[in-house]
């Protein structure tokens, strides 16, 4: 993966909202449809109603003109107001003739009796003074109005939460941005040229975005100062991101002494909110933790509950009528425990999942090629799910055919999935955190090679000849190898000044970007990328590897921190699904029992009919929700752990392991 990118005029104008002609300038780009909503629709963008979707929009970073994406948002509402009419119209006819019978029952005697001035009497063919089909008519074109509304509704609420997502991406990015530019600083970089390379770099995400297009702005409107203002008048991060890019416009004005200061002094400010919401994370995560033990054991002691009263008193859960016919009540607490125990799960481990850091994140691309895909199956879990899904879809259909309830055919399938994908992100896991851990070395020590004045080429050369780093002894050595090819392309375009000194600099940041990519972790991607921008801008070299080095230790102590903090978290998910599987199975063998119950009903009066209760299907329900349990305690435990590729892992373990215990066991 590059962490550079070319970057263009795209976005400029987004910020201010398109005017006709910039949504027509993209020429081939728009469709005919688009054209065509365009001139339909269009007008809807000066409406005082939108007047709220707009300032929305300006902290999107859409790369569409708002009166393109109002006039899109139209042409769709009346589109889904066409497809809501006729299943609409449908309903509301066939509905009709009984609700005219119902009014002519209820208000037909009163309606005959109000003289000669009343109402015509409703009959089955007319309700009121309409026929039922002009009725159904109205109905449909109410409920398709009603459908159009809501899509324009949904549309603005889109907008909402994508300039709230990326608010959050500025506030998760911003602080990194800032210390690359306090490296830069360093250098003899102006402030423009300090923006471009920090918005050049993709892994400051959306403020590397909102950078670009302040620069972007600065070139239309031919002023740095104006292109910082209209951003940070548009920008969603009204407390982050406003305030310093108006700030970085008046002191980058008072010099680049009064610029450094500022960087030093917003990085340390940013540094400790970052500190803060770690902390208030983990405060959430701990009153998170206590409530998902507290719900999540509630449904499996519901559906013993109902099972233990069913047993001694039939009449106080009798069957319910539904649309499907008469269903026990048992199987009506069943399937909501199970459908809740799911939801519940899922919302759990989202919320564990937002809880860690972004740069803690791991994550996965797949291969562009199927050779590739199936090359890395065995190191890159996205590929690893695609080559399991095969397999795991042929065992759940041969499970079918063998006679398996859908049930275990559904839990087995998952785990036939989940578990190599989980094993293989495992694998991957416990590698990237040992090239992090050497990488932290390597980086500790080409900064001692650089504070005695050797160059960088150098100073790598000699780390890669004296170090055992494990895991990069490979990369670093590549990485020499390049870096010794800057020198030589130093050595050979010498006389030819700048364009020597330019070649150099691009193979340099070439080698390092490739050790990047080579590495793949996100400490790498979130570190070296500084060393290339501060050492170009002519930085000293000392100081910007005695940053680097500081940083890698903090963002790997952070790491370490965060995985000692998450153990007890596993420990709880895990304890919480042994906990409700050794209570379902106590009660499988101590109650839901035929002999036990025909002592019981022997010894007591309240059991009136022992043989209304099948121990075979009492035992199976209580199954299926001690396997909803055990899959959400699998997704909380893994999330905590590492991630989505972790929450596979750990709920395909437990659901195959209670799978085995309770089949062995003879439980279900």
């Amino acid at each position: 993966m590059s962490r550079r990118r070319t970057t263009g005029a795209t976005g400029a104008t987004g910020a201010d909202g398109a005017s006709a002609d910039d949504a027509l300038a993209t020429g081939g780009r728009l469709a005919v449809v688009d054209r065509v909503c365009y001139a339909l629709f269009a007008r809807h963008a000066s409406d005082r109603r939108h007047d709220a979707d707009r300032k929305r929009y300006r902290g999107t970073a859409l790369d569409i003109g708002f009166e393109t994406y109002l006039a899109r948002t139209y042409g769709l509402s009346w589109v889904v107001a066409a497809a809501v009419f006729l299943p609409a119209l449908v309903v509301a006819a066939g509905a009709a003739p009984a609700v005219a019978a119902a009014v002519e029952a209820r208000f037909g005697a009163a309606l005959l009796s109000g003289g000669p001035t009343a109402t015509p009497a409703p009959t089955p063919d007319s309700v009121g003074p309409l026929s039922t089909d002009r009725a159904a008519a109205l109905v449909a074109v109410g409920v398709a109005l009603l459908a159009k509304r809501a899509t324009v509704a949904a549309a603005g609420l889109h907008l909402r939460w994508v300039a709230a997502t990326r608010r959050t991406d500025i506030e998760r990015t911003l602080p990194g941005a800032v210390r690359y530019l306090e490296l830069l600083a360093s250098g003899s970089d102006g402030p423009r040229a300090m923006l471009r390379k920090a918005a050049d770099d993709d892994a400051y995400g959306a403020t590397a975005t909102s950078l670009r297009k302040a620069l972007n702005a600065a070139r239309l409107a031919g002023s740095l100062d104006e292109g910082l203002r209209r951003v940070a008048r548009d920008t969603p991060s009204r407390e982050l991101l406003a305030p310093f890019l108006l700030k970085f416009r008046k002191r980058a004005a008072a010099g680049d002494e009064a610029l450094s200061a500022f960087l030093a002094t917003e990085r340390r400010m940013l540094s400790h909110r970052q500190d803060r919401a770690r902390k208030r994370a983990r405060r959430f995560l701990e009153l998170l933790t206590e409530l998902f033990v507290a719900v999540l054991v509630l449904p499996a002691l519901l559906v013993i509950g109902a099972t233990a009263l069913s047993v001694v008193i039939p009449e106080l859960l009798p069957p319910v009528s539904t649309p499907v016919g008469v269903v026990p009540t048992r199987a009506v607490v069943l399937y909501g425990a199970v459908a809740f125990l799911v939801a519940f799960g899922l919302a759990a481990a989202v919320a564990v999942g937002t809880l860690r850091p972004p740069s803690q994140r791991a994550s996965y691309d797949l291969p562009a090629s199927p050779r590739a895909v199936l090359a890395s199956a065995g190191r890159n879990p996205a590929g690893t799910a695609v080559v399991a899904a095969g397999p795991a879809a042929a065992l759940a259909v041969w499970l079918a055919v063998a006679g398996y309830t859908l049930v275990n055919v559904a839990l087995l399938g998952y785990a036939a999935f989940a578990v190599p994908v989980g094993l293989v992100a495992a694998r991957r896991t416990r590698i990237d955190d040992a090239r992090d851990r050497e990488l932290a070395d390597f980086v500790h020590a080409v900064s001692g090679h650089v504070a005695q004045g050797r160059p960088l080429a150098e100073a790598v050369d000699a780390v890669a000849r004296e170090a055992d780093l494990g895991v990069l002894d490979d990369d670093v050595a590549d990485l020499a190898f390049a870096l010794r090819s800057t020198t030589a392309t130093e050595a050979v375009t010498g006389e030819s000044g700048s364009a020597g000194e330019a070649a150099a600099v691009d193979v340099r940041a070439a080698a390092i970007e490739r050790f990047v990519d080579r590495v793949g972790t996100p400490l790498a991607a979130g570190t070296l990328g500084l060393v290339t921008g501060a050492l170009n801008a002519g930085g000293d070299a000392d100081a910007v590897f005695e940053t680097l080095r500081i940083e890698v230790g903090r963002l790997y102590s952070e790491q370490r921190a965060l995985r000692s903090a998450m153990q007890p978290y596993i420990a709880v998910g895990w304890a919480a699904a042994v906990l409700v599987a050794g209570v379902v199975a106590v009660v499988n063998t101590q109650v839901v029992d035929a002999a036990r119950l025909a002592e019981f009903a022997a010894a007591s009066e309240a059991v009136t009919e022992p043989e209304g209760v099948y121990p075979e299907l009492e035992r199976f329900r209580l199954y299926v929700v001690t396997q909803a349990t055990v899959l959400a305690s699998g997704w909380f435990a893994g999330t905590a752990a590492r991630g989505k590729y972790a929450a596979l892992l750990h709920s395909g373990a437990l659901v195959a392991c209670c799978y085995v215990v309770f089949t062995v066991g003879g439980l279900v």
